[in-house]
C-alpha cells in the first residue's frame, strides 16, 4: 500500500488543486493512504476534513521578509515545522510528499530529503512562491500550469480542476443552465465574476454598463460576490447574483467572459475554450497579469487594466467586441487549443514517476 502526503494551503489557489490530486488517487487505488499536511490556520483546516481526509498539522512558519523579531526567532521555529513533518512521516510510513506552496510545504520538501524519501511540487501560478523555488531545487518532479514559469526542470502539466470542470459537456447542459439562471438559450451571454468575495472594479464597471450590454444584444450574468451591496435592477437579460454554486453551469452560458486572472480562473477557462477578457487584479507581485500571458499570446483571451476599467472602458473595449461575432470566433478557437483538462492525471504521472525512481 502506497501513503502519499499532500502538502500545501492556506488559499483556494492551494487547496483545491491538492484536493483534485487527492481525489485521483483515492479513486484509482482505494487501498491507498491519501494524507494532506497543512496549518491550522488555512483554508485546509476546514475543506481537507469536509472532503473526507485525514489533516496533519505543521505550525504556520512564514519566511521572514525583513529583519526584526519574527526573523530572529524564524531559525529554530523552521526547524521545529521540520520535526514535526519528520514525525509524521515516520508514524505513517509516508513514501511519497506532493507540494502545493503556502507554508506547509517547505518545511514538507525538507523534510523529505532528510526522510529519504522523493517529493513532487506543482506550482499553480506563472510567477512561483518561495517554497516551491527552494523546493524545485531538489523535487524529483516539478510540474507548473502555465508554460514560462521559471522553475527549475519544471514541465508544463496544467492545473488540477474539480471533477465538475473536467466533466463539463457546456452544449449538452446549455439548456439546463438557461433555465437555472432565466436567461434566453438562444441569445449570446457575457459573464462577470471576480471570485467569491467578488471584484470591486469589476462590478462597478458594469454597474454603470449593464444597459449597453443588453443593447448590444447580449445577455448579462454578473457573479457580484458575497460582500457586494450591488442594486439588482431586476430586468430581463440581467441576472445579478452573488454567488453561485454551480459555475460549470454559468460557464455553460458564457459566450465571452469579464473575469480577474487567478490561476485556477485562468486555467479553467481555458479548458474548457471560453474566449475571455482579464482584468488582473493590481494588488500583489503581478502574478495575475503573468497567469494570463499563455492564453493572451494565444490569441485566446485580452488583457484589461484594472487602475481604468471602469463603464466607460465597458463601452469603449467591451461593447465593440459583442458586436464582433468572427474575432469572438477565432478567440473561442485559440482557447480550443489552449488549455488543458488533464492537470490532475498529469500530476499524479509526475508522482508514480518518482516513485518508480525511488524504488
Amino acid at each position: 500500500m502506497t501513503t502519499y502526503l499532500l502538502a500545501g494551503g492556506g488559499t483556494a489557489g492551494h487547496v483545491n488543486p491538492l484536493l483534485a490530486v487527492a481525489d485521483s488517487l483515492r479513486t484509482r487505488d482505494a487501498e491507498a493512504s491519501v494524507l494532506v499536511l497543512g496549518t491550522a490556520e488555512g483554508l485546509e483546516a476546514r475543506l481537507v476534513p469536509e472532503r473526507g481526509y485525514e489533516l496533519l498539522i505543521v505550525d504556520k512558519v512564514p519566511f521572514p521578509r525583513r529583519p526584526n523579531k519574527q526573523a530572529v526567532a524564524f531559525p529554530g521555529r523552521f526547524r521545529r515545522a521540520i520535526a514535526q513533518v519528520r514525525e509524521h512521516v515516520r508514524a505513517h510510513g509516508v513514501d511519497v510528499i506532493v507540494g502545493f506552496g503556502g507554508y506547509a510545504s517547505a518545511p514538507a520538501y525538507i523534510a523529505a530529503r532528510r526522510e529519504g524519501i522523493p517529493f513532487v511540487v506543482h506550482e499553480a501560478n506563472a510567477k512561483p512562491g518561495l517554497a516551491n523555488v527552494l523546493g524545485a531545487r531538489r523535487a524529483a518532479a516539478v510540474g507548473v500550469a502555465f508554460e514560462g514559469t521559471p522553475l527549475r526542470g519544471s514541465e508544463v502539466v496544467g492545473m488540477p480542476l474539480r471533477s465538475e470542470i473536467i466533466a463539463l459537456d457546456r452544449k449538452a447542459s446549455h439548456a439546463e443552465a438557461a433555465e437555472t439562471f432565466g436567461l434566453d438559450p438562444d441569445r449570446p451571454v457575457l459573464l462577470v465574476f471576480g471570485g467569491s468575495l467578488g471584484a470591486q472594479r469589476l462590478n462597478d464597471a458594469l454597474a454603470d454598463s449593464w444597459g449597453d450590454v443588453l443593447a448590444a444584444g447580449w445577455q448579462l450574468l454578473h457573479v457580484t460576490g458575497e460582500r457586494s451591496d450591488l442594486a439588482d435592477p431586476d430586468v430581463p437579460g440581467y441576472v445579478v447574483r452573488r454567488y453561485v454554486d454551480r459555475m460549470d453551469l454559468a460557464f455553460s452560458l458564457a459566450d465571452l467572459i469579464v473575469s480577474r486572472a487567478g490561476s485556477a480562473t485562468v486555467s479553467e477557462i481555458s479548458a474548457l475554450g471560453i474566449p475571455a477578457l482579464y482584468v488582473p487584479y493590481s494588488v500583489g507581485n503581478g502574478e495575475q497579469r503573468l497567469n494570463a500571458a499563455s492564453a493572451v499570446a494565444a490569441g485566446a483571451a485580452e488583457l484589461l487594466d484594472d487602475a481604468t476599467f471602469d463603464g466607460d472602458a465597458v463601452r469603449r473595449i467591451v461593447i465593440p467586441l459583442l458586436s464582433d461575432r468572427q474575432r469572438i470566433s477565432r478567440m473561442a478557437a485559440a482557447a480550443e487549443r489552449t488549455g488543458t483538462r488533464n492537470g490532475t492525471e498529469n500530476v499524479v504521472t509526475l508522482i508514480d514517476r518518482a516513485l518508480g525512481a525511488s524504488s
